[in-house]
């Protein structure tokens, strides 16, 4: 266990969790809603602190990151755990697991050895993700500030729901983010994720505002959140707010979890829901699919970057610029 950073005490020995949204009152004994931070006699401790459940080795393009180090091999980790309750979690097994005993179930890998061994596995990346890596923030920020130290690259894979002054702490030491950006209704967030749009919509703001390269998910569920207009202004507001340069991923969802009635995504709805993105941004993919999903030149529209089945096929940019016609392609190259 390790004290977590932050939050705040009240009387009675109560805590305030002040990391995420939801600021969780917490009597002793009790834990926040996402079941890994307790207050143990007054203190609030995160009990998965490096009790990684999962700890793999994927492609950058998995998480997905399709700007950012293509073909870079991510040494990724997750612990138990989530601040969100998603009827649609590809991860349930593990995002929605409670904590009941840590110290048995999983190993201890301490953020130096975390380091190491993505290292041995000759990864230029570690990425925190598969679960909220908010939930992990200690873990997570210890084995940043090492591998930064170490010339490695942090990433994170989030839901975006944690609050500023933590965030931007965390963006000190990390190069690029992957948010979901699940629905854009308050409706959907409050009835699918028991959370709220408003706090993610800020923590992109924040992310492009510190530097991090910044891509977004949507996943797209039939009858939720599939409706064309809701998605031409999610389209609208993330090239207004964050820029036309932004990438966006529409992630097909297959029946999982609580959502098991519903049918996979159809594909012309994914491919019109591109074609409206592609108004208003210049890099617009369709993900959790068979076949190839390419980056192409928004000016002269040749292909530079060729992936199929999240595996980096061909990578043609000449110093992160375009082969053909040498416009710029956004994202982080080396």
């Amino acid at each position: 266990m390790k004290e977590a950073s932050y939050y705040s005490k009240q009387k009675d020995n109560i805590v305030k969790c002040e990391l995420c949204p939801r600021l969780c009152l917490i009597n002793p004994g009790n834990r926040g809603l996402c079941s890994v931070r307790q207050n143990i006699d007054g203190k609030l401790f995160s009990i998965v602190y490096a009790k990684p459940c999962a700890v793999h080795v994927d492609p950058i393009e998995k998480k997905p990151l399709y700007h950012f180090i293509p073909g870079a091999r991510a040494f990724s980790i997750a612990t138990i755990g989530c601040n969100f309750f998603c009827s649609f979690c590809q991860n349930w097994q593990i995002s929605q697991a409670r904590a009941e005993a840590i110290s048995e179930n999983f190993d201890e890998v301490l953020p130096k050895k975390v380091v190491e061994q993505c290292k041995k596995e000759k990864c230029d990346v570690i990425s925190y993700t598969y679960t909220e890596p908010t939930i992990f923030y200690e873990y997570m920020l210890d084995t940043a500030r090492i591998a930064k130290k170490a010339g490695i690259k942090n990433t994170i894979v989030s839901n975006g729901y944690i609050n500023e002054r933590s965030l931007r702490e965390l963006c000190k030491f990390i190069d690029g983010a992957n948010i979901d950006l699940k629905g854009f209704t308050e409706e959907f967030y409050r009835k699918n994720c028991q959370g709220r749009l408003e706090p993610v919509l800020q923590t992109l703001k924040i992310l492009k505002e510190e530097g991090v390269w910044l891509e977004i998910t949507n996943l797209v569920i039939p009858g939720s959140n599939d409706n064309f207009k809701k998605i031409e202004e999610m389209c609208k507001w993330i090239a207004e707010n964050l820029g036309r340069d932004v990438p966006l991923h529409f992630s097909r969802f297959h029946p999982d979890y609580k959502i098991t009635d519903s049918i996979a995504t159809p594909m012309e709805t994914l491919e019109k829901a591109r074609k409206i993105a592609e108004k208003y941004l210049d890099y617009v993919y369709i993900g959790n699919i068979i076949g190839e999903s390419n980056t192409i030149c928004p000016k002269c529209k040749s292909v530079n970057i060729r992936r199929s089945m999240l595996n980096l096929i061909e990578n043609k940019l000449v110093n992160g610029k375009c082969f053909k016609c040498n416009s710029k392609i956004a994202g982080v190259w080396k």
